[in-house]
C-alpha cells in the first residue's frame, strides 16, 4: 500500500503526516522543507530541547535529526525519545555529515531507522522518508485495529490503560488536573432481557456515538471499559469542567430516547456517571484516581441513578 492507501486504512480520520526536521544551520532546513513542503506538515527546531519538546506537544510521524547541534547532541535526544513512552515510536532518521560506519551503527544501535548523509539527494531523502513512514503508518493500523472495541468502534479496555499512563505522565510533568469521567447504562441487565441482546448492542452503539461526539479534543479519549461502562479521559481538565462535560454526556444519552420500560428511573436510557479529578504528584499512582472515580460511580447509582456524582484528589 503506499501513504495514501493507508492513511484511508485507519478506522478512524488522521490528519496530515507531520515531518519534524531538526538542524542547527537554518540553510539545511530550508532544504529539507523544500522537499517536503506542500506534501507534508512540516516542523522545525534548531536545537536538541526544542525539538523534544516538540515531540511531546506535536507528536510528529518523523524525525530527520541532525547530529552534531550545540547542547544536547542529536544523540543524546534520540536516546531521551527513546526513553520516552509518548515519542518512542516516532522513527528517527539521522542526516548528518558524518559518514564513518561507526557513526551510522551507533546511530542504529540506539534507535534511528536510517542514516542520510549530507549534502542531501531530495529524490534520496523523499523515498526513505516515505519508506519509513508507509512502514510506521502500517504498524499504527495494526495497533489502531488492536486497540479498538470491536462493537462500539471506541477504544478498548487495553488502549484505556495505555493512554491513561501516558496522560498521568504528561499532566505529573506539566502539573496539570487530569480528569476520568466512568459511566454505567442504567439498569441494562433489564433492558437486555426485556429487548433482547441485539437491541442491547444497538443502544451501547448509540451511547458509544454520543460519547465520541461530545469527547472530541485530541488528547481526549472515549472507551469500554466493559460490558455497559464507558470512560474518558480528560487531561488539562478541571473538576468542574469534567463534571460539566458529563452532565452534558447524560442529556444527551436521555435526548436518544431509547426506550426502556424495564427502568426504575424512567421510560428511556439513562446512564449514571462518577467524576474524579487529580493533579498528579510524584506521590500517588493513577490508581488512586481510578478508585475514586468508580466510588463517585458508586454513589451515583446509590443516590438513585441517572445522576453525576464527582470528587477531587487534593
Amino acid at each position: 500500500m503506499n501513504l495514501e492507501q493507508l492513511l484511508a486504512s485507519f478506522p478512524h480520520p488522521v490528519g496530515p503526516l507531520r515531518i519534524l526536521i531538526v538542524d542547527d544551520q537554518a540553510v539545511n532546513i530550508r532544504a529539507l522543507h523544500e522537499v517536503f513542503r506542500g506534501r507534508f506538515e512540516v516542523l522545525m527546531a534548531t536545537n536538541g530541547e526544542q525539538a523534544i519538546a516538540l515531540c511531546r506537544e506535536q507528536r510528529p510521524d518523523i524525525i530527520l535529526l541532525d547530529v552534531v547541534m550545540p547542547g544536547i547532541s542529536g544523540h543524546e535526544v534520540c536516546r531521551r525519545l527513546k526513553a520516552d513512552p509518548e515519542t518512542r515510536n516516532i522513527p528517527v532518521i539521522f542526516v548528518t555529515s558524518q559518514s564513518q560506519e561507526g557513526d551510522e551503527a551507533l546511530g542504529l544501535e540506539i534507535g534511528a531507522v536510517d542514516f542520510i548523509s549530507k549534502p542531501i539527494n531530495p529524490v534520496i531523502v523523499s523515498a526513505r522518508v516515505r519508506t519509513h513512514l508507509a512502514l510506521k503508518l502500517q504498524s499504527d493500523l495494526l495497533r489502531s485495529i488492536a486497540m479498538i472495541d470491536g462493537l462500539t468502534k471506541v477504544a478498548n479496555r487495553r488502549k484505556f490503560d495505555e493512554e491513561l499512563d501516558l496522560n498521568w505522565r504528561y499532566c505529573l510533568r506539566e502539573r496539570r488536573p487530569l480528569s476520568l469521567v466512568l459511566l454505567d447504562l442504567d439498569y441494562f441487565k433489564q433492558f437486555n432481557d426485556r429487548y433482547g441482546h441485539q437491541e442491547g448492542d444497538h443502544c451501547l452503539i448509540s451511547v458509544a456515538e454520543v460519547l465520541s461526539d461530545s469527547v472530541r479534543r485530541p488528547r481526549d479519549l472515549v472507551a469500554r471499559y466493559g460490558g455497559e461502562e464507558f470512560v474518558g479521559i480528560l487531561p488539562d481538565t478541571d473538576c468542574r469542567g469534567a463534571t460539566s462535560r458529563a452532565e452534558v454526556i447524560r442529556a444527551a444519552v436521555k435526548a436518544l430516547k431509547i426506550e426502556h420500560l424495564g427502568s426504575a428511573v424512567g421510560k428511556v436510557v439513562t446512564i449514571s456517571a462518577g467524576v474524579a479529578t487529580q493533579i498528579p504528584d510524584f506521590g500517588s499512582t493513577h490508581q488512586a484516581l481510578l478508585a475514586a472515580v468508580d466510588q463517585q460511580l458508586y454513589r451515583a447509582k446509590h443516590d438513585g441513578r441517572d445522576r453525576v456524582c464527582a470528587t477531587e484528589i487534593t
